[in-house]
């Protein structure tokens, strides 16, 4: 497409220089040459992308031309202007939207973090990241931080467990111990 453009605008640059006769004869050539490739070409011409934008270029910049299109209609330069438009406003207003991204090193560090202290929440995270210097937000830090698989307590099976050998320690320590006789008379059976 830029070949095309170049090869375009020297060729305007070549034109100042020819003489106002030489320029009408080769455009009445070229326009025969033209309406002779239009009578051999199939019904819908198959037009590249930079064909098309050099056609809406050339239109923008020299409204007049849009009478003489004689390979496409003029209403389908203007479509095609529009269209290109409507593309670039779109992408132009779609890199604004949203909250600005942090940066790679603090997605990083918020990561590190969470790793080597799985029972920091992000409270705690968001805190130390505040006393480090960097300004995130709470939501942003649980956003980027690693999900644990297990629970963040113990389960039940863990508490189970845990309870058991307490007691059993305690039995054991129990039956160590020898027990003092009461001081008080027992009544008998």
């Amino acid at each position: 497409m830029m070949l095309a453009i170049l090869h375009l605008l020297a060729m305007f640059v070549a034109d100042l220089f020819k003489s106002r006769r030489r320029l009408e004869a080769e455009n009445l050539f070229l326009r025969h040459q033209l309406r002779i490739a239009l009578r051999r070409a199939p019904a819908r011409l198959r037009l590249r992308g930079c064909d098309r934008a050099l056609l809406v270029w050339i239109t923008r910049i020299w409204p007049n031309l849009l009478d003489l299109s004689q390979v496409v209609k003029p209403e389908t330069i203007l479509r095609w202007h529009r269209a290109g438009f409507k593309a670039f406003w779109r992408w132009k207003s779609q890199h604004r939207a949203g909250r600005p991204k942090i940066d790679r090193e603090l997605r990083d560090l918020i990561r590190q973090m969470s790793k080597e202290n799985p029972l920091w929440g992000a409270p705690r995270i968001h805190g130390e990241l505040l006393k480090l210097g960097f300004d995130a937000a709470e939501s942003t830090v649980s956003k980027y931080m690693v999900k644990h698989r297990g629970p963040p307590s113990q389960t039940w099976r863990t508490f189970v467990c845990t309870e058991n050998l307490i007691r059993r320690r305690f039995r054991f320590l129990a039956s160590k111990i020898p027990v003092p006789a009461p001081k008080f008379p027992v009544p008998p059976k």
